[in-house]
């Protein structure tokens, strides 16, 4: 069996590098053939890994990084003074070969530009995707993007997107041809900006997708398309809207099953149904947006994780080196422009 070796920034996140450590020690006891190399400030790594009794791990490699960048760090100065962060460190081990992957919960907008400037581009491309399974009405998948990193798009990006979002899904969910959709106000043709318009235009002509028109935010986990593009402000919007609501469901529950004495047992009846119901709907188990469009895999964890979230985030990295994802778009887009 091929070995993986994956790099994690263990200081990006919001609630600190025990949570990198956690995960580690779960998904290393899931994944007999996984090497990490965890980067972060040695002296707080070295206690955690005693902690949790990994400090003889053979497959748990600690490496040192002097400073990290912070939530509030803006992108544009940190890509000059960015040279010894644990972020800068795992995409130069991922540049460098060391590492067949990277996963980080830093700093959004500077892990893209890092990564775009460390990694480079897959010819044709101009702008990395950040994408992510989301679940829909049939416990299966649908992939979004753009989430965040582009705020701004012509049509030759989304229809750029269109194409790398394909490729992802495809090999990932073992798909022939995925749909593709573009998030749009309604269905007609006449609905939607210029933009859309001529976006809906160029993927109809191409022959490599499998577009199925435009669909609306409330048909998004409804099953009618594998794979939605947008640009990354109204993506992003989504994104956060999904996981509020799953919030406020949750939350909504608790209260219920709290009332009384007696909606407490009928709590303790129903919730082991609940959860087994529901268990595709937690947003931990799609934690792990993929930096797509590089020639190199970056997997952009939630700064908020918890170790679980974390480790989704580190299965994702797995399938996409499993699936050689860069090598894969770039085919597709060979075939597509070419």
């Amino acid at each position: 069996m091929k070995k993986f070796i994956i790099a994690l920034d263990a200081m990006g996140g919001d609630l600190g590098p025990h949570v990198s450590i956690k995960a580690a020690k779960n998904i290393l006891t899931k994944y007999p053939d996984l090497y990490l190399i965890v980067v972060g400030d040695n002296k707080k790594l070295l206690n955690l890994v005693k902690c949790y009794h990994l400090e003889q791990h053979p497959r748990l490699t600690l490496m040192n990084a002097d400073t990290f960048i912070k939530m509030q760090d803006d992108p544009i100065h940190v890509i000059r003074h960015a040279k010894d962060t644990s972020m800068q460190v795992v995409l130069d081990l991922v540049k460098n070969g060391k590492a067949d992957a990277c996963v980080s919960a830093g700093n959004t907008g500077a892990l893209m530009l890092l990564a775009k400037k460390t990694l480079k581009m897959v010819d044709g491309l101009t702008r990395p995707a950040l994408v992510s399974a989301m679940p829909n009405s049939q416990s299966g998948s649908v992939y979004l993007l753009d989430l965040g990193a582009n705020l701004q798009c012509d049509s030759a990006i989304l229809f750029n997107f269109a194409i790398m979002g394909s490729a992802l899904c495809g090999a990932v969910e073992q798909i022939s041809s995925p749909r593709v959709a573009l998030l749009n106000i309604g269905k007609e043709n006449k609905k939607g900006n210029d933009k859309l318009t001529h976006s809906a235009q160029l993927l109809t002509d191409a022959n490599c997708i499998n577009y199925i028109g435009f669909i609306e935010a409330d048909e998004l986990f409804s099953n009618k398309a594998d794979v939605v593009v947008t640009d990354g402000f109204s993506g992003n919007i989504a994104l956060k809207s999904y996981e509020g609501m799953e919030r406020v469901f949750h939350g909504e529950l608790h209260k219920a099953f709290n009332q009384n004495f007696y909606s407490k047992i009928l709590g303790k009846l129903i919730k082991p149904i609940l959860k087994k119901q529901f268990k595709h709907l937690q947003p931990d188990r799609y934690n792990g947006a993929s930096l797509i469009g590089l020639r190199g895999i970056v997997i952009k964890s939630h700064g908020s994780s918890n170790e679980v979230a974390f480790s989704y985030a580190i299965e994702q990295a797995i399938k996409e080196i499993q699936w050689q994802i860069p090598m894969y778009i770039s085919k597709t887009l060979e075939s597509a422009l070419f």
